[in-house]
């Protein structure tokens, strides 16, 4: 029990450590860095995920492109997965991806996704059964007034890996 402290207290650091997501992100994820997105707070049941509205990431119609907020999007829920998975040989993937626009995005955006329970449940599940699950995670991205600019439902595939000989 204690290395499965230790794992989800460097997942932890290494997403809301600013320095340390840097690093990551130039290692792992280069979008996200040129994007700045940063996690701004992470839990079993939360992901909070910010991104700046600037000239790299806005669009010609002076909004924040959709792409880049789909990024932060889909960051605030695989933080979510990677952490509630943390050692149980669970191989992740987007299967599916839907948006709602409901203003222009002018303003720094966060995104906030509660499904922890939801996606903690999920991974049981495929552990338990052996089979694939489905998960259906939300995503709403607010404005700096806490206007819901954009929705994202976000389909991850769980499945647990075969141990290998």
């Amino acid at each position: 029990m204690k290395n499965k402290e230790i794992g989800v207290k460097k997942i932890i650091q290494v997403f809301t450590c600013q320095w340390r997501f840097i690093f990551f992100s130039l290692w792992k994820l280069p979008m996200a860095f040129l994007a700045r997105l940063r996690v701004t707070e992470l839990n079993f049941q939360q992901s909070i995920v910010t991104v700046p509205y600037n000239y790299w990431n806005k669009n010609p119609f002076n909004s924040m492109y959709f792409a880049v907020q789909a990024m932060a999007a889909e960051l605030s829920t695989g933080t979510l997965v990677m952490l509630n998975a943390d050692g149980q040989n669970i191989s992740m993937l987007v299967t599916g991806l839907s948006s709602s626009y409901y203003k222009k995005a002018t303003t720094k955006i966060k995104f906030i996704c509660l499904d922890g329970e939801k996606i903690s449940f999920a991974i049981k599940q495929a552990i338990e059964t052996g089979e694939p699950q489905i998960c259906k995670m939300k995503s709403k991205g607010y404005d700096i007034d806490g206007v819901c600019v954009s929705e994202f439902n976000i389909e991850w595939s769980l499945k647990k890996r075969k141990k290998s000989i």
